[in-house]
């Protein structure tokens, strides 16, 4: 896991350009609490819930679209792994960036990097999907919940997951500093992140 806060970063101007591009639109999906989960969504093996400060975030995995990445995501979580883990990097309109021991943007686990899975879905509002360095084969504990729809991520990064319910409460995940590439001071931290199924 080497250098994917760097990497990362290169992504920010097309994302500036991007935004700027979109000001006018108003028809981003609201995120508010009105989110429903939804009654078909019966097997709790393949749902994460994301508890943070302000309470729970559930995700809805997608182990059709990136079956490697979905199995890495549900051991570190049973490992407890990122119990306790900072959103290292939070821009607003854009992502918030978790999954770093270090905090530093520049760690991961011990486990080994996993092979791309890129696919077509859209990096749109809700979606997680796995940061990385430059080696599209280099990702491995490091994700980012997009927070407005980022398209010019499309086929670049990992999709695994989307949050079906409390976006509201990932928008009051505390932003970085724009001028440091969303690096934060005193950053919110990830209180538990558990595979559904195993919670009573």
């Amino acid at each position: 896991m080497k250098r994917v806060g760097l990497y990362f970063s290169l992504v920010l101007a097309l994302f500036s350009f991007t935004v700027n591009a979109q000001e006018s639109s108003k028809n981003m999906p609201s995120g508010s609490s009105k989110e429903v989960v939804s009654d078909k969504k019966e097997n709790l093996e393949d749902r994460l819930y994301l508890e943070l400060k302000d309470g729970r975030v559930v995700i809805d995995l997608m182990p059709d679209v990136a079956p490697k990445h979905v199995a890495r995501i549900k051991e570190l979580a049973r490992d407890k792994f990122y119990d306790g883990i900072v959103f290292h990097r939070v821009i607003d309109g854009f992502m918030a960036q978790t999954g770093d021991p270090t905090g530093t943007g520049m760690g991961g686990s011990k486990k080994p990097n996993l092979s791309a899975e890129f696919s077509s879905t859209p990096h749109g509002r809700g979606v997680l999907s796995m940061a990385r360095s430059s080696d599209p084969n280099s990702a491995n504990s490091q994700f980012f919940i997009v927070l407005k729809d980022s398209n010019f991520l499309d086929g670049k990064y990992t999709v695994f997951g989307k949050v079906v319910q409390g976006m509201e409460l990932v928008d009051k995940i505390k932003k970085g500093d724009s001028q440091k590439n969303g690096s934060v001071t005193a950053p919110d931290k990830i209180i538990t992140l558990s595979v559904a199924a195993d919670v009573k």
